[in-house]
């Protein structure tokens, strides 16, 4: 069964399209919805927990329609906000446990579970602690809890590093790999900051305006690209890059000493030592110039877009719509 599957979704708010055309095909895993602000990933998000009725389209989450009931699908979701979203005046384990009830768990067994999430995350000792003494850290964990207190085979997290320091950042996303790698979760991580995909998720998804640029396994987006390499070089470099551009070489000039070059297919590195002893050069250095996420990522927003579709408006499902 796919974790999630859409088809041609559309959805406006007003006359302004901000899905257009999105359809997506995934399978269980850490899944990284990556987009700059505006993009559409909170609107998708949305979609997904049944706030909001797509204009146009069809899908199934965990084999629930988009276009059914929500409560049955919010049960098998845990929701970790951008926002802090917490209730002043309650304790942590009250929260967590508040989370549980909510989601139709016995109250001792929810309160039971939130305390071993609380152990689980670093919390047990603010466990009795209110919720506004506590950290942005803290905070962050603690969303991060009542995400999971009924125990949901699938997460969504919005910026869940959004407002960590470094050591706080690096402590989330090893948290979030452990769950997925030794606890079999499922999650979509929704972000703009590349390093959270990169460090945690196995597929990628890239959202631009409302279109999917892109889904891949994270591990092929940024694999080196086996003719392309940095060149560290000492001499006239002028010389050596008169030969490149002799020779038709795709290159460009990092930095001083520093030459981006893509060779021909078929052609061998030996070539370019060759190239800068007739050049009064020496290559110092030699090594594949990796094609990182962030590469990859600015290289599809500066593709052309096609033009936006207009959307044909469907009605809205007869059954009702329940709300949690």
């Amino acid at each position: 069964m796919p974790l999630l599957h859409l088809d041609n979704i559309i959805h406006r708010y007003g006359k302004h399209t901000v899905l257009n055309g999105v359809s997506l095909q995934l399978e269980p895993g850490a899944i990284g919805l990556l987009g700059p602000n505006g993009a559409g990933k909170s609107t998708l998000l949305k979609i997904l927990m049944g706030l909001v009725v797509p204009t146009t389209g069809e899908g199934t989450l965990l084999d629930k329609n988009l276009r059914g009931a929500a409560f049955p699908r919010r049960r098998l979701l845990g929701y970790m906000s951008e926002a802090d979203a917490l209730v002043p005046g309650l304790r942590g384990a009250e929260f967590v446990a508040l989370a549980g009830e909510l989601c139709g768990m016995p109250r001792k067994d929810a309160s039971r579970r939130a305390h071993e999430l609380l152990t689980y995350l670093g919390l047990d000792d603010a466990r009795y602690r209110k919720l506004e003494e506590y950290s942005t850290g803290m905070k962050q964990r603690i969303k991060l809890a009542q995400a999971l207190v009924h125990d949901p085979p699938l997460l969504l997290l919005d910026e869940p590093t959004s407002g960590l320091d470094p050591a706080g950042r690096e402590a989330m996303l090893s948290l979030l790999s452990t769950l997925a790698s030794q606890h079999g979760k499922s999650f979509i991580l929704c972000t703009h900051v590349l390093g959270d995909v990169e460090r945690t998720c196995e597929t990628t998804v890239i959202l631009h305006k409302g279109r999917v640029l892109c889904q891949e396994r994270t591990e092929s987006l940024r694999q080196q690209r086996d003719n392309s390499y940095r060149l560290n070089i000492e001499g006239d470099v002028s010389l050596f890059q008169a030969k490149l551009q002799e020779q038709q070489i795709d290159w460009k000039l990092a930095d001083r000493d520093i030459v981006l070059i893509t060779l021909p297919d078929g052609m061998q590195t030996d070539q370019l030592f060759r190239w800068a002893a007739e050049s009064q050069a020496v290559i110092t250095e030699l090594r594949p110039d990796d094609d990182d996420l962030e590469k990859v990522f600015h290289r599809l927003l500066e593709q052309p877009q096609q033009p936006a579709l207009e959307p044909t408006l469907l009605p809205f499902p007869q059954e009702p719509v329940h709300v949690a």
